[in-house]
């Protein structure tokens, strides 16, 4: 590599091998892993948070995210009454302890839980399992791959959160317990990709039952219609549903907010109608008393009843999941002013109808609707329910994305489908995979019955794993009363473990399904996390030590010819075990030798001034580099293989020249450019290296203003050219 720097008037071509020589001459250990994190710290300090967003940017957040979040939830009314009345209603006050058991569930766990609790406990600003998990492993060292670095907590976006609780005891206490049990550990892990699983299986399960009971309501105009022809109608509607992932929804998205708005005026305005109109006595079932009668009257059968009230939230899941898309102000606002209210009337409404019609139970939503709003409810049935899934099927992506960086699903193709919305991805294998599952589903079980007691296993275990690693953030992460705790853990787990028993007491009726495919896709996640855990280890084991490097790059035989080569290794430190090999095939080496390993932390996003960080390998004089380059689990990786390395060598250029600057006593004869407006071009020598550095002209204000575009490579800087 040549660098061209003026000085004094005169002009020379420095070569950076020549730098290398006199870099490290005075400082015995220079490394950016301190000093290019701290770097970054300070240009984020000044960002601001969501905290500080106008009322304007909350409302329209708050119009956007009812198309993206409550289309699962919205559609839930679709099915709800019929399957929690499968056998028939068998007293009239039944109706009564049913919605009440709606009303309440729907309070305190979709309400209270997730929308006023959970939504705080973000990962800065990205919410689900999966966030939960990677906040814990930020404040105690939790992963069973042996990769952390004390560097990494000097990362802008790792330490946003600071230290909390750092001087509780119970934060210490917990933090110790995580970091010395590996049995901790091991079901800290096996908890969260057991909630994972559950999530892709509920991305199987929900298409198939919002559009088979949206579609189930052409018997209502047309009797003759047989239950295979609208199962093979709602497959026909999936086929394409997953056939169009790959274009994305960003040119339609837009649509998504106006249609599930409008559809969840539509329904509440139905509720409404038939609550005047059939029955306004019901709004006693506000009164819990109605669900102790409830209980005593059915007993046993009042109990298995409960799984079926789990379908009145399906879709949080995915609300807290996408909940980094938003701020937490503008999904508030939207619920508690728009779905909140919409819900609770279609709800109330359908109720008013079954108890002036309880022979109605089977279709109960169609039925409750007047003739003359029949199509367009229809249609707004058909664009919401594919709309939920879609939020779904997005998630799915996400989750796998996800978990390719926690190293436990095999390297698949992962595509982003919108150049101005990051986060629209596209995953063609997995896609094929739900597509499959899906339409088998619904050709196996053919009505929404069967598919919502199974789906009801992959909510209430999803909402138990979120509970438990909430319980965990507030002892480690929060700083709030022991009795908060307490009273959150105590009111939430004892009730959904009687949710829990209900749906396991029904397993062979359903539940079976998504059990059996979380299972596979466990024992998968497993196995390959097992697998590059032991692979990592036996590397770290068998790292080569200083005077085994020292002999191979000291070895007569061994050429090195003029040149930046990288090698690319899983180690964050040390040199692989497999480069002795390397060097007996090919016994010439470049003069620079990088060490490149690509390292997810546990933070949704790093940011490009901090992605390189480089350490000179002992001994000195042979000139190799360790380089991590770093992401967080919602980056992704530079999409050409080019940008990437154009970025690290310039990434590594400033930094040879920052350990020039901070170990020279004196000015040396070796100088770098400072900014690129002291920098001119010269020509080129020929046949010298395979990079060079040729043209500096725009300045230079800061260092991360060399990484503004999102692959890391500054958009003003054209000189490093791989030949």
């Amino acid at each position: 590599m040549v660098l061209a720097a003026e000085r004094d008037g005169q002009f020379e071509v420095i070569d950076i091998e020549s730098g290398l020589d006199g870099a490290f001459s005075i400082v015995d250990r220079q490394d950016s892993l301190f000093r290019e994190a701290v770097r970054g710290h300070h240009h984020r300090a000044g960002e601001g948070h969501s905290e500080q967003d106008s009322w304007w940017r909350t409302l329209r957040l708050a119009f956007q995210c009812v198309g993206i979040l409550y289309g699962d939830v919205g559609t839930s009314p679709l099915y709800v009454y019929s399957t929690a009345f499968d056998h028939g209603v068998g007293h009239p006050d039944d109706i009564l302890g049913v919605l009440s058991l709606i009303i309440y569930s729907f309070m305190l766990f979709t309400v209270i839980k997730i929308v006023f609790v959970a939504l705080h406990a973000n990962d800065d600003g990205d919410g689900g399992t999966f966030a939960l998990y990677s906040l814990i492993s930020r404040h105690a060292k939790v992963s069973l791959i042996p990769n952390h670095q004390v560097e990494d907590e000097l990362v802008s976006s790792y330490s946003r959160h600071g230290k909390p609780s750092a001087t509780l005891r119970r934060a210490n206490w917990l933090r110790h317990l995580l970091e010395t049990s590996k049995s901790a550990k091991i079901s800290l892990f096996l908890l969260t990709i057991l909630a994972i699983a559950m999530v892709i299986s509920d991305a199987v399960l929900t298409p198939p039952i919002s559009v088979l009971s949206a579609v189930s309501g052409l018997k209502e105009k047309v009797p003759d219609l047989t239950t295979d022809q609208i199962v093979w109608i709602t497959v026909a509607i999936l086929i394409v549903l997953f056939a169009i992932q790959r274009f994305g929804t960003d040119k339609v998205g837009y649509s998504f907010a106006p249609i599930i708005l409008l559809w969840l005026l539509l329904i509440g305005g139905v509720g409404l109608h038939n609550l005047i109109k059939y029955d306004v006595g019901v709004l006693r079932s506000f009164n819990p008393k109605y669900i102790i009668d409830y209980f005593r009257r059915n007993k046993k059968e009042g109990w298995v009843s409960l799984g079926d009230i789990l379908l009145v939230f399906t879709g949080t899941e995915a609300l807290f999941a996408n909940l980094g898309y938003f701020s937490i102000r503008s999904i508030q606002l939207s619920f508690s002013f728009g779905l909140l209210p919409s819900i609770l009337l279609t709800y109330i409404g359908q109720a008013a109808y079954l108890r002036k019609h309880p022979e109605h139970f089977a279709d109960t939503f169609y039925r409750s609707v007047p003739s003359t709003l029949f199509w367009p409810t229809f249609i707004l049935a058909i664009a919401a329910s594919i709309i939920g899934s879609q939020a779904m099927i997005s998630c799915a992506f996400a989750t796998v994305s996800h978990l390719q960086t926690l190293s436990c699903f095999p390297r698949v193709r992962i595509l982003h489908t919108s150049k101005r919305f990051y986060g629209q991805l596209y995953v063609p294998v997995v896609n094929l995979l739900l597509c499959v599952a899906a339409c088998l589903v619904t050709v196996s079980f053919k009505t929404t019955t069967i598919i919502g007691k199974a789906h009801e296993i992959c909510v209430i275990l999803v909402m138990i794993i979120t509970t438990l690693l909430m319980t965990i953030v507030m002892l480690l992460v929060w700083k709030i009363s022991i009795w908060w705790i307490a009273l959150f853990f105590v009111i939430f787990i004892p009730i959904e473990s009687v949710y829990l028993s209900s749906v396991l007491y029904k397993f062979t009726h359903g539940p079976y399904v998504p059990v059996a495919m979380s299972a596979v896709l466990m024992v998968v996640m497993i196995v390959w996390h097992y697998v590059h855990a032991k692979r990592y280890k036996y590397e770290l084991k068998h790292t080569l030590s200083p005077n085994k490097a020292r002999e191979l790059l000291e070895h007569h035989d061994l050429k090195r010819v003029p040149g930046v080569g990288l090698f690319y290794t899983e180690l964050v430190q040390g040199i692989p075990p497999i480069f002795p090999h390397l060097i007996e095939k090919i016994p010439t080496i470049h003069s620079v030798l990088i060490f490149v390993s690509i390292k997810h932390l546990h933070v949704p996003h790093v940011d490009a001034s901090e992605r390189f960080l480089f350490r000179q390998v002992e001994p000195k004089e042979f000139k190799v580099f360790r380089c991590v380059a770093r992401y967080g689990y919602r980056d992704s990786l530079d999409q050409e293989a080019e940008g990437f390395v154009l970025a690290l060598v310039e990434s590594l250029q400033y930094y040879i020249r920052d350990v020039n600057l901070y170990s020279a006593d004196e000015i040396q004869n070796i100088s770098y450019p400072i900014s690129r407006d002291q920098s001119l071009s010269r020509e080129k020598p020929s046949g010298r290296h395979a990079i060079y550095a040729e043209e500096m002209i725009t300045p230079i204000q800061s260092f991360s203003e060399l990484t503004t575009l999102s692959n890391g490579v500054s958009n003003r800087l054209p000189q490093f050219q791989v030949t």
